[in-house]
């Protein structure tokens, strides 16, 4: 079954609650914007864009999305206020659909006889070990075999915060301790996982942007050295952001896209923020497919993205 067939109610008032602030803001602002008025004019669309710009959505991506309803406003000259919702909607779905083509199926992964490797990147801060635990639980949940790799060993935090997600999980780790070389961590954690005859292997590596010079070496030395166990690892770079950072999001974006090949977003803490536009704006403008949005402290809270949930929890 398809992921849109498969969104169950519980995961739906999960997605509903977990964005609440954002549609709250958007809401009360577009009822403010439209009030007295009967048909989309200039003014409404003034305010709409300002609307989208303060929920984080960027500047660019508005742009794109504001054009788009001008050119259906030109096409039926009496598009009614009442339909805005819809039809904003239904482009900012069409937005993201451009950049997330599959629906991903939930936790499921591509046939393979070795282990699937997902290296996991992004600041220290932004919930990556957190992200970890809740993928690996979910991951072990759907039936699959899981090792972590705790290849963040600039930091004794991050090593330490990993060996405890590991146990609550429960699944094992390969840890070297902090000061080891991550690229042998990463080393060790593919061939034990061979052995083991692991489904999924998830690597955490340091977030140190300030010295990006060493981050993109190190990134690379860790790939080199996956490549040798599992051809083609990592299969997945999934960088992990922190949604109520807002526009901080779209620049740690830009650096890490630039260090290494990220081919699949995380975007955290949706939770507690009302820039819940920043899904849109970081997917249009990298065109790398959101994976997973975090909605919430629980495990399950932790969902794959459907664009088509997402967009008719924040405008219904």
């Amino acid at each position: 079954m398809g992921l849109f067939g498969s969104f169950s109610k519980s995961k739906k008032e999960n997605l509903n609650k977990g964005l609440a602030k954002t549609k709250e803001s958007v809401f009360k602002k577009l009822s403010r914007a439209v009030v007295g008025k009967s048909t989309v004019d200039d003014d409404v669309l003034d305010e709409l864009e300002e609307i989208l710009i303060s929920s984080d959505v960027g500047v660019d991506t508005t742009v794109k999305i504001i054009e788009r309803i001008e050119e259906r406003v030109a096409e039926d000259k009496f598009l009614g206020t009442s339909e805005l919702n819809r039809i904003l909607k239904e482009e900012i779905a069409g937005l993201l659909e451009e950049n997330n083509k599959g629906a991903y199926e939930a936790f499921q992964l591509p046939q393979s006889d070795h282990p699937f490797v997902i290296m996991v990147v992004g600041v220290n801060g932004v919930g990556k070990t957190t992200t970890i635990g809740k993928l690996a639980h979910q991951f072990k949940k759907a039936g699959k075999k899981v090792m972590l790799g705790a290849a963040d060993t600039f930091r004794a935090a991050a090593v330490d915060q990993l060996i405890i997600w590991s146990e609550r999980v429960g699944v094992p780790i390969v840890n070297q301790g902090m000061g080891a070389d991550p690229a042998s961590v990463a080393f060790e954690t593919l061939t034990k996982a061979k052995e083991a005859g692991s489904d999924v292997v998830i690597i955490d590596t340091a977030g140190r942007l300030h010295n990006k010079i060493n981050l993109m070496n190190e990134l690379s030395k860790i790939k080199r050295v996956m490549d040798r166990v599992i051809p083609e690892a990592p299969h997945e770079i999934l960088l992990v952001l922190d949604g109520s950072t807002g526009q901080n999001a779209f620049e740690q974006a830009k650096q890490f896209t630039k260090a290494t090949e990220v081919n699949a977003l995380a975007i955290t803490k949706l939770d507690g923020t009302a820039k819940g536009g920043v899904v849109i704006g970081v997917s249009d403008q990298f065109k790398i497919p959101v994976k997973y949005i975090g909605i919430g402290e629980a495990m399950e809270d932790l969902q794959v993205f459907n664009r088509t949930e997402f967009v008719d929890s924040l405008f219904n």
